[in-house]
């Protein structure tokens, strides 16, 4: 009896946990929003608007996330450099990335989405 309470106490918690989280940006959102700033800055692209997201989204993520997101940028303003990818770098600059280029926080979780959907 006190397995099944512990069950479904349990279950409780975790359907409670994902429904909070969904409104937040997810750590893979945020790393895709550091490789976009990468391509943005690679590509002499304004970057300002991921500037802002990852500035307001970095303060809840842990310092691996963080030290992950440094090296998302760095990858990707290195491929910007790369002649051969410029077309397709900038078909995911202008799709994909615009999800993460305004706002934050709870405004970017559908367009994150849809951002992820699309990659």
């Amino acid at each position: 009896m006190k397995v099944a309470a512990i069950g479904l106490a349990i279950l409780g918690l975790a359907v409670a946990g994902s429904a909070a989280a969904s409104s937040r940006v997810t750590d893979v959102d945020y790393l895709r929003a550091n490789r976009c700033k990468g391509l943005a800055v690679g590509m002499g692209a304004d970057a300002a608007g991921f500037t802002s997201f990852i500035k307001t989204e970095g303060v809840s993520r842990l310092d691996v996330i963080l030290q992950r997101g440094d090296e998302e940028f760095t990858r990707a303003k290195r491929q910007a450099a790369n002649a051969n990818l410029k077309d397709k770098l900038a078909a995911e600059l202008n799709g994909p990335c615009a999800a993460y280029m305004t706002g934050s926080g709870q405004a970017m979780a559908g367009g994150a989405s849809a951002a992820t959907a699309a990659h």
